[in-house]
């Protein structure tokens, strides 16, 4: 599977960001970008977190229902669902 430049470009204007990677329905990861690879494809998270995502017939959008601290980790693009960008609460 070739990913297009242009996502590497995207990702990168995200390094310094917070972030949930979602790997598949109901896992996925939350932490800080610190780089993106471009081989392998992925990105480099600090102050990771693990999370278990739940959704119900009320709320059929995810929500993460627990955590699990990781530190530092990669995630393979290819092995990605959806990257959102958290914003800070304020």
């Amino acid at each position: 599977m070739s990913i297009s430049p242009s996502v590497f470009h995207a990702l990168g204007k995200l390094i310094g960001r917070k972030l949930l990677v979602v790997i598949d329905r109901d896992f996925g990861y939350e932490g800080i970008v610190t780089a993106v690879s471009q081989h392998p494809p992925g990105l480099w998270m600090s102050e990771a977190e693990a999370v278990i995502l739940r959704s119900s017939l009320a709320n059929p959008l995810p929500q993460v229902a627990s955590r699990e601290k990781r530190s530092e980790l990669f995630i393979n693009l290819n092995s990605v669902l959806r990257i959102e960008v958290l914003h800070k609460q304020q």
